[in-house]
C-alpha cells in the first residue's frame, strides 16, 4: 500500500474495502462504469492489482458495491423528502417527483454504462436494503398519507407510485434517443394536478 493510500485511510478513517469501494465510486461518477479495469481503480486507490481480490470476489461484486455507494451519495446530496402529514399533498408529491427526477438524471449515465453487465446490475439489485430505495419511500408515503385520511381511501398506491416514477423513466430515456432540440422538461405541477384530480368527468362512473 503507498503512504498516500495509508494517509487516505487513517485521516477518513475507514477500512481498505471501503477506500477500494468509494475509489470506483468516484470513478464511476466522473467517467462511467462501462470502460473502468481493475487496474484502473487499482492505481487511482494507490494499491496493487491483487489487493482487489483480497475483499472482493471479482471485479463484478466491487462494481455494484460501488455502483449502490454512488446512488447513496446522490440521494444524499438530494436531501431529505417531506414527511407524511407535513405541508400539503400538493407539494409532497411536487417534491417527490422533482426528486426522482434529479436522481434519475445523475444516475442514468452510470446505469447506461452498465446495460451490458447484467452480472454488475443482479448484484446492485441484491445489495438494495428494502424500503430504502425512493420508489419504496414513494410508496411508504403515499400508503400513509391515504392512512392519514389526507388521499381518498380508495387511492390505488401502486398505480399512482408507478405514473411518478413513469414519469422519471420517460424523461431520462428519451434523452437517450436522438432528437432535434433539447428534451422537454416535464410538467411536473400539471402531473401532480392530474394525479390527484384525475383526468375523468366523473360522468362514466
Amino acid at each position: 500500500m503507498s503512504p498516500r493510500t495509508a494517509a487516505a485511510l487513517r485521516d477518513g478513517d475507514r477500512s481498505l474495502r471501503e477506500h477500494l469501494i468509494a475509489t470506483a465510486g468516484a470513478l464511476m461518477a466522473e467517467q462511467g462504469a462501462a470502460k473502468l479495469t481493475v487496474r484502473s481503480i487499482a492505481r487511482r486507490a494507490g494499491v496493487a492489482d491483487g489487493v482487489l481480490y483480497n475483499h472482493f470476489a471479482d471485479k463484478e461484486e466491487l462494481l455494484a458495491h460501488a455502483l449502490r455507494a454512488h446512488v447513496r451519495a446522490v440521494e444524499t446530496d438530494l436531501g431529505d423528502l417531506p414527511a407524511p402529514g407535513s405541508g400539503t399533498i400538493e407539494a409532497g408529491l411536487r417534491a417527490h417527483l422533482e426528486y426522482g427526477l434529479a436522481l434519475h438524471r445523475a444516475i442514468l449515465p452510470t446505469f447506461a454504462g452498465l446495460i451490458t453487465h447484467p452480472a454488475v446490475l443482479s448484484r446492485f439489485a441484491e445489495l438494495a436494503t428494502p424500503g430504502t430505495d425512493w420508489r419504496d419511500r414513494l410508496l411508504t408515503y403515499l400508503h400513509a398519507e391515504r392512512d392519514l385520511g389526507r388521499l381518498a381511501p380508495h387511492t390505488h398506491v401502486d398505480a399512482t407510485a408507478a405514473l411518478l416514477v413513469g414519469v422519471c423513466h420517460e424523461t431520462v430515456l428519451s434523452a437517450l434517443v436522438p432528437r432535434t432540440g433539447s428534451p422537454a422538461e416535464p410538467p411536473v405541477d400539471a402531473i401532480v394536478a392530474t394525479v390527484l384530480e384525475g383526468i375523468g368527468t366523473g360522468s362514466g362512473r
